[in-house]
């Protein structure tokens, strides 16, 4: 049986949209340094697309730091909020977006970030963000449950009157996929190219770049 057409788009925002990440590792091995740890390639892939505090007690398990997972965030945040004022696009994003934003499809964004850190890392962007029906963040109140779990797809779809089914989800993260794939979206991968593809287990697409993705995914 031949899918329905894709009407609407869903992206995760940190990695997809945004070039963040290393902002965020760099951020993370800083204070991890002040107690003589490494923050690794490892523990990255656990925590990527996870909730702040999920992964901030992750973190402070995995390197044995002295710290609860708040404090943790303190200092962090310290360290982060300068860098992610400064956030650039992941390359060819605002160009593909207003692409299918021509074709008619319906846009919009579900970002594990909270609103604030939302509003701070588009701040340099906020033409190209108004073209997003729906901004879903990850303190929503409405919001149960992180990713993997489907809540924040689900609600970001609600917000758009879509049908999951008539959704495509781009995400880079383990965690951002299974809970696309919960959520009964299709879902297209562009993960760092340092992650396990066998974690992306069921992604209908995985590209490197937005040029790789074949627009005939869309059936329109």
């Amino acid at each position: 049986m031949k899918p329905e057409p894709i009407t609407h788009i869903l992206f995760d925002m940190d990695g997809i949209l945004l070039d963040t990440e290393p902002l965020y590792s760099r951020a993370i091995q800083e204070v991890a340094s002040r107690y003589g740890k490494t923050f690794d390639w490892n523990m990255k892939e656990q925590i990527m697309g996870r909730g702040r505090l999920a992964a901030a007690n992750f973190l402070v398990a995995a390197l044995e730091l002295p710290l609860d997972a708040k404090t943790y965030l303190l200092e962090r945040d310290a360290i982060l909020l300068d860098y992610l004022a400064k956030a650039p696009e992941i390359a060819g994003a605002e160009a593909f977006t207003r692409k299918l934003l021509a074709l008619g499809l319906k846009l919009a964004v579900a970002t594990s970030s909270t609103r604030g850190l939302f509003e701070l890392k588009t701040q340099l962007h906020e033409a190209w963000f108004s073209i997003f029906s729906a901004v879903v963040c990850g303190d929503d109140p409405r919001l149960t449950q992180t990713k993997p779990a489907p809540d924040i797809f689900l609600l970001a779809a609600s917000e758009l009157g879509a049908e999951p089914s008539r959704c495509l989800v781009f995400e880079d993260s383990p965690a951002g996929v299974k809970a696309a794939l919960a959520a009964g979206m299709r879902v297209v991968a562009m993960p760092d190219p340092n992650l396990n593809p066998e974690l992306l287990v069921g992604a209908c697409q995985v590209i490197s770049k937005f040029d790789e993705f074949p627009m005939s995914l869309l059936g329109l």
